[in-house]
């Protein structure tokens, strides 16, 4: 594959999978309907859409992230790769947080706005902000990042681990397993590291793979990744394991990411738009969007099904407008702003 078109799907797929994130973070139907059966079947409908099916978009991330950072990958440039990353991830993941704290502090001392956010008066104080910067408290979404973070200053000893074939197939087995019987670890979730490893693999020994143009041996391949998906999504393993549900979900979500990228033919691609291209700032900006939009829309509007099932259905559309248009300002007016909260992309 031509290095134009392995970047333009790379933002082909990321673009996708930024409006699939959004679908994830849009549920409204009890917010809008209460707690009854019409607003549960509404939900349903919601969940199985932003949760069964779009929740693969955050193993898509974990994999593309990882595939890029370990593309190019030697340890005598480690600190390049890490400085690229402090300004590209680091320092939007310190300034986003920050900016959702503050929001929620002003937020929360307008009388309107407070009866919106139903969170009662947010002290403004450094320990405070410290926490909201470092846990990312007020922007939820943000785990992801923070689990970019670690993994990305653990990538020396990843690459080291999947340099070898053998040792890096066994490390990969090793994490699932312990997802299956309900492991842990302190700071770092085993799914972000199984998906993270996966990329990193994938860049190490897999890049004829990756990067082969589109034939109907890659199309049959996904294909049987699809339903191999498909088939073990909710598999009863043998035993009574305590992630024996957690194994299942997760080799679904990393399958179906690997399926669609050997799926979809490069050439079918066309250029990607301007507005596609702004995937980090949609994924920043769009949480305060999806609840404003549904946290407003369920104080004025009437609890009628169609009303929020409409709003989940057109969330990603409104985000991806409203984003856009916001980074158009910025970029022209505060470009210095834009460039920090962007990442320098």
């Amino acid at each position: 594959m031509e290095e134009q078109k392995f970047r333009n799907k790379i933002i082909w797929f990321t673009f996708f999978f930024s409006v699939l994130v959004i679908w994830v973070h849009s549920y409204n139907a009890v917010l809008f309907l209460g707690t009854n059966k019409i607003a549960y079947r509404a939900d349903y409908l919601e969940r199985f859409l932003g949760d069964t099916v779009a929740q693969v978009a955050v193993p898509g991330f974990f994999l593309i992230s990882s595939y890029l950072f370990f593309r190019t990958f030697a340890l005598n440039r480690i600190w390049v790769k890490w400085n690229s990353r402090i300004r590209s991830v680091l320092v939007p993941y310190i300034l986003w947080n920050f900016l959702y704290y503050l929001g929620y502090v002003i937020g929360s001392r307008i009388p309107v706005l407070t009866n919106i956010m139903g969170m009662g008066r947010i002290p403004f104080t450094i320990t405070q902000a410290g926490e909201a910067i470092l846990y990312h408290t007020y922007n939820y979404v943000f785990w992801y990042l923070n689990q970019l973070i670690i993994l990305l200053m653990l990538s020396p000893i990843i690459y080291l681990v999947v340099k070898k074939k053998i040792i890096g197939g066994a490390f990969l087995l090793g994490i699932l397993i312990s997802i299956y019987l309900g492991g842990e670890l302190r700071f770092v979730n085993l799914d972000a590291m199984l998906y993270y490893t996966v990329g990193a693999f994938a860049a190490v020994h897999g890049k004829e793979i990756v990067e082969r143009t589109w034939d109907l041996k890659a199309l049959l391949v996904g294909g049987t990744l699809i339903v191999l998906a498909c088939l073990v999504y909710g598999f009863d393993f043998p035993g009574e394991a305590v992630g024996e549900v957690a194994a299942s979900i997760v080799l679904f979500r990393l399958f179906v990411p690997v399926a669609l990228w050997l799926m979809v033919p490069e050439f079918l691609l066309f250029e990607a738009k301007e507005w596609m291209k702004q995937n980090f700032f949609l994924y920043a900006i769009h949480f305060a969007m999806v609840r404003l939009i549904n946290k407003t829309g369920a104080f004025l509007l009437p609890s009628v099904p169609v009303i929020p099932v409409g709003i989940f259905l057109m969330m990603p559309v409104v985000c991806v407008f409203l984003s856009y248009y916001i980074a158009c300002l910025l970029r022209k007016f505060l470009p210095r702003t834009w460039c920090l909260l962007n990442g320098g992309r």
